[in-house]
């Protein structure tokens, strides 16, 4: 099938030469055993024959042999597609961080071109794209009926262009239109910031840059804070994290494990099967971890919420990731093109697939809608004169001489913290949430390290796969060569991106 879709794209091939110079060797091989499926080769090219010679305007062959090979893949799955030469560069051209377009990474749903998440900073997100969300128009054009690729083209222009998009969300009566502005995206694998005593690692891909740039940014949050001994503890944000390539996955992991099993991968073939195993050391020193997740949240970020959620080293939080659990290789098919296909699923160490299914939260956090501009708040207060509410607002009360200049000057830093937690809320109620859970095991001293190894899975269950190390995840291949036809983009995109 390989030397059929190399055969095919070189352009060389017509009518029923092209089912002689296929089949003849494979009939060689075994001359009676797979005669319905010479058959349906011969079909084919009798099918490209009238094409290209009776269709009412003329066709390039060369383009009819990628739609062929496209309709094959993507009738396997919606992850699996032909990636001519200028999709081939744009992948190449993600995975290392930048590219042009909107920042919308897309599948097909029943026809539809559906959101999987839009990426931070990018114009999507600043439109107000969200996770969830159904494009029906493109500048007025419908959608409906084409392929992904054919949406994901109208969707693509010039830097600095206009497109209106038209959008069917739930929980919304009618659809309605964002207007916005073409740019050069440029992805920001890793933000780090401190809220308080946490430090919160906003990851938004996977990409070449993300672990150099995680541990980066974590170790500038701690050092902000004066070490680890002040640090509560570490929020990773994947929310709206449509993943990237599976081996910054498996290192991400890596840095919060110390031992045990972090991802499985299982093939058609027994073979095929591979896991990778935790090396020692752990970038958080043992502090507690909460990983925020929601439905835009799929692919290689589920890989590292699983692992760490089945070793009992994070507390996830938030609403049900996407479900995409399983594994793309990008197998170069000519010098300047390729195809990716679904070659694996992936396990996490407890040994649970969590394809279609996603992966649930251990404490489910739903982000409450943004309240309209206008809408008046019911419970604000209607004077801004305070009223007696404690001991310290009555007439005359007695001064607490107990505490020392320094202490008081603590008790009120905290006290701003809690209030500045409380705020946050308002913005970001799932990231609020996320830090009063660390603030809470702050208060009982937990650390990772205390957690009963019998609670903790080992390995997954019944795999039989030999795990190796993370150092030897696996790599994507090298640019612009095509060359090395077994390296693998472990998952270097979920679906189309715009």
């Amino acid at each position: 099938m390989k030397n059929y879709l190399i055969a095919g794209i070189g352009g060389t091939l017509a009518g029923l030469l092209l089912t002689t110079q296929l089949a003849a060797p494979l009939l060689a091989q075994d001359s009676g055993k797979n005669t319905a499926l010479y058959e349906q080769l011969d079909m084919f090219g009798n099918v490209f024959e009238q094409v290209r010679s009776q269709y009412v305007e003329e066709t390039d062959p060369k383009k009819l042999i990628e739609a062929a090979i496209n309709g094959m893949l993507q009738s396997l799955d919606p992850h699996s597609s032909f990636l001519p030469a200028e999709d081939y560069e744009d992948m190449r051209t993600q995975t290392r961080g930048s590219f042009g377009g909107l920042g919308i990474e897309v599948s097909q749903e029943d026809g539809l071109v559906k959101v999987i998440t839009p990426m931070d900073d990018t114009p999507a997100a600043e439109a107000g794209v969200k996770a969830g969300d159904f494009i029906t128009h493109v500048n007025g054009e419908p959608l409906m009926g084409l392929s992904l690729d054919q949406s994901v083209d109208l969707m693509r222009g010039e830097v600095g262009s206009e497109i209106t998009i038209t959008i069917l969300r739930e929980g919304e009566q009618e659809p309605f239109d964002l207007t916005m502005t073409r740019d050069t995206i440029k992805l920001t694998a890793v933000k780090g910031r401190v809220e308080g005593h946490a430090v919160i690692l906003r990851i938004a891909t996977f990409n070449d840059e993300t672990m150099s740039s995680l541990e980066a940014d974590l170790k500038k949050a701690v050092d902000e804070l004066g070490g680890l001994e002040d640090v509560t503890g570490f929020v990773l944000d994947l929310r709206n994290n449509p993943g990237g390539l599976l081996d910054q996955a498996i290192y991400v992991s890596d840095a919060f494990l110390d031992r045990g099993e972090i991802v499985s991968t299982r093939g058609r073939l027994p073979e095929d099967s591979e896991s990778w195993a935790a090396t020692p050391g752990d970038l958080a020193g043992g502090k507690p971890i909460v990983v925020l997740i929601n439905r835009g949240s799929a692919s290689a970020s589920e890989i590292v919420t699983g692992a760490l959620q089945d070793h009992r080293r994070a507390i996830v939080v938030g609403e049900k990731s996407f479900g995409k659990g399983s594994v793309q290789t990008v197998l170069p098919v000519t010098a300047d093109s390729a195809m990716r296909l679904t070659t694996a699923r992936y396990y996490t160490p407890s040994g649970r697939s969590i394809q279609a299914l996603g992966i649930n939260p251990d404490i489910i956090v739903a982000q409450p809608r943004p309240k309209p501009e206008e809408e008046e708040d019911e419970n604000a207060p209607r004077t801004k004169s305070r009223f007696t509410s404690s001991e310290a607002d009555l007439r005359g009360a007695l001064n607490n001489d107990s505490y020392s200049e320094e202490e008081k000057r603590q008790l009120e830093q905290e006290a701003a913290e809690v209030e500045a937690t409380a705020k946050l809320r308002e913005e970001d109620y799932q990231m609020a949430y996320a830090i009063d859970i660390l603030k809470g095991l702050s208060a009982v001293e937990y650390r990772a390290d205390a957690v009963p190894e019998a609670a903790k899975p080992a390995a997954t269950e019944d795999s039989g796969i030999e795990s190796q190390p993370a150092t030897d995840a696996p790599s994507v291949p090298d640019d612009g060569t095509g060359e090395d036809d077994a390296a693998k983009a472990g998952e270097a995109e979920t679906d189309a991106v715009q």
